[in-house]
């Protein structure tokens, strides 16, 4: 790394490389690391914080970690049952899951890469891309969970003759069925692409635009301020994008359990 940190391009390079573990040499299949210890190490966080404010709740006058938990529960519940029209249970503890576990992820970005990547080099530890949300894989492994509940719903309110006979039926009529199917087929694959690049294309450009700035910040005193202002702006700008992506794959999310169970 210290070789390659010279120049720009292998700096940003380096903080956006996965570290991965192939399954087998030169073959397709391969794990990051990174992503699915970040992302499962943020999401029992996001646990036990939901467990420190139920482990001593009270009916009465609230501490500040319970109402604070309250006021956030409280606002993805509204979220739900205002767009959800449906009977699921289901739905508010799926809202709450993506949007928290998502909110976390997006939170690393806040911190610099080098914060992460310096201290786990010490410990031979090569790379380590510390934004889930930032590796397509993770953004796709969430909408494809999404797609799956989709189908869920979809086959527990219409049962598998009524999905089928829609599926090949609307919106065109039992003469236009290849057409149909085309269509419908598009239809589905196009929600959880979108779900997926949406929140990842996101995640991923302001990265790169963090990296650019922080090596101008290490091009002498000039590049110092500049680095620092445009940081800041970048950073204030990015308190709004990270829970406004949460939040809108979220509801995404619900919106399209809530067409799942809709007769077209």
């Amino acid at each position: 790394m210290a070789g390659e940190a010279l120049t720009p391009t292998s700096y940003i390079q380096h903080h956006l490389h996965n570290l991965t573990f192939h399954m087998q040499e030169g073959g397709f299949w391969a794990i990051h690391v990174d992503t699915i210890v970040t992302s499962v190490a943020l999401g029992l966080l996001m646990v036990f914080g939901f467990w420190l404010a139920t482990r001593k709740a009270t009916a009465g006058v609230p501490g500040k970690w319970q109402a604070f938990v309250e006021i956030c529960l409280e606002f993805v519940d509204r979220q739900a049952k205002d767009t959800y029209h449906g009977t699921s249970k289901l739905v508010t503890p799926i809202a709450i899951t993506i949007f928290f576990w998502i909110l976390l992820m997006n939170l690393v970005k806040m911190i610099p890469a080098d914060f992460i990547a310096l201290p786990l080099e010490a410990l031979g530890i090569p790379y380590w891309k510390p934004v889930p949300t930032a590796d397509v894989n993770a953004t796709l492994g969430m909408s494809i969970s999404v797609f799956f509940l989709m189908l869920f719903f979809s086959l527990r309110a219409k049962g598998f003759g009524g999905f089928t006979k829609e599926f090949l039926t609307a919106p065109f009529g039992k003469w236009m069925m290849p057409f149909n199917l085309i269509l419908n087929i598009v239809e589905w694959l196009s929600k959880p692409i979108s779900l997926a690049m949406r929140l990842f294309g996101n995640m991923f450009g302001g990265e790169i635009v963090f990296l650019l700035i922080w090596v101008l910040g290490s091009a002498g005193i000039v590049g110092a301020i500049a680095g620092g202002a445009f940081g800041l702006g970048w950073m204030l700008f990015h308190l709004l994008v990270i829970p406004l992506q949460a939040f809108i794959f979220m509801m995404l999310s619900i919106v399209y359990l809530s067409l799942s169970e809709d007769a077209h």
